[in-house]
């Protein structure tokens, strides 16, 4: 038996009882409102004023039929559109790019390895007006391109940092052998680097999947056409159109927020390694 697999002994146990009791009172202080805001969706506005806490009386259904019929279908589309492309694209470009950096491994790998870190100090509100007149020249303002675009250039530096440090760690030996066989410099990627770092690359679009699908600032600004608007900025709209069916909102709202939950419940084992295989070399 190992060292690690050891039991606790209980003294250990009671000095490690506090640090659960922190996590569960921190797991029920988050996951409450989410767990009311689901529950909510499903009573009529004038139950969740009278009985807020309280299970629905009648289970509304037709609130999600009302909330999707409403304009959310077309929020969610949009979101989903720009979310897919915003993802491939940036973790294609990184992989690309990091692949780049540690097969070149000179002077400019050091340059671009330097811009990425440098770009993420770069706020994106910082940006908004020249990122605002460039669209404009270009006549990308109220299209997809228009949040794609931005979206992409943000999350490529981390990204590419995140996709770099597992590369790294690729063995010599794999890549020589790839080599023997034939591989020229892409097949190298596709065989060798691509299928060893798959939880990074799932981290790197998990990550990149969330910031596009809850990002505000942007979609706001360089959309005005509401046909063309992502969940975040249609919920406004939305919000004001259903100012008196809070049941239909929150039945928005739990639209809104279930394909990120669902990508991270269903992710969760990929996340959590590419995370701690991406912190262990830099």
């Amino acid at each position: 038996m190992t060292v690690q697999n050891l039991p606790l002994r209980p003294v250990e146990r009671i000095r490690q009882l506090p640090v659960y009791i922190i996590l569960v009172i921190y797991a029920i202080v988050i996951a409450y409102p989410l767990i009311w805001m689901v529950i909510s969706s499903f009573k009529s506005s004038t139950e969740i004023f009278s009985d807020p806490w309280g299970l629905p009386s009648v289970w509304l259904v037709q609130n999600y039929a009302d909330a999707w019929e409403t304009g959310i279908s077309g929020y969610f589309i949009n979101s989903l559109i720009v979310t897919i492309i915003t993802t491939l694209a940036t973790v294609l470009i990184a992989a690309l790019c990091a692949y780049g950096m540690v097969r070149m491994s000179n002077k400019v790998a050091n340059v671009v390895l330097l811009l990425a870190m440098g770009g993420l100090v770069v706020a994106p509100q910082v940006s908004l007006i020249p990122l605002y007149q460039m669209l404009d020249a270009f006549n990308l303002l109220d299209t997809y391109w228009a949040m794609v675009l931005p979206y992409v250039a943000f999350r490529l530096p981390m990204a590419v940092l995140l996709i770099r440090s597992v590369f790294l760690a690729v063995p010599k030996e794999l890549i020589d052998a790839a080599t023997i066989d034939g591989c020229r410099s892409l097949g190298i990627l596709r065989h060798v680097y691509l299928p060893i770092s798959r939880s990074i690359l799932t981290t790197a679009g998990v990550l990149t999947a969330y910031f596009a699908w809850n990002e505000f600032l942007f979609a706001i600004v360089f959309v005005n056409d509401d046909a063309m608007r992502t969940i975040p900025a249609g919920l406004m709209s939305f919000r004001d159109a259903l100012s008196t069916e809070w049941g239909v909102l929150l039945a928005g709202l739990v639209i809104a927020a279930l394909p990120i939950v669902v990508a991270f419940i269903v992710l969760q084992r990929y996340f959590v390694a590419g995370i701690t295989t991406g912190s262990v070399k830099g």
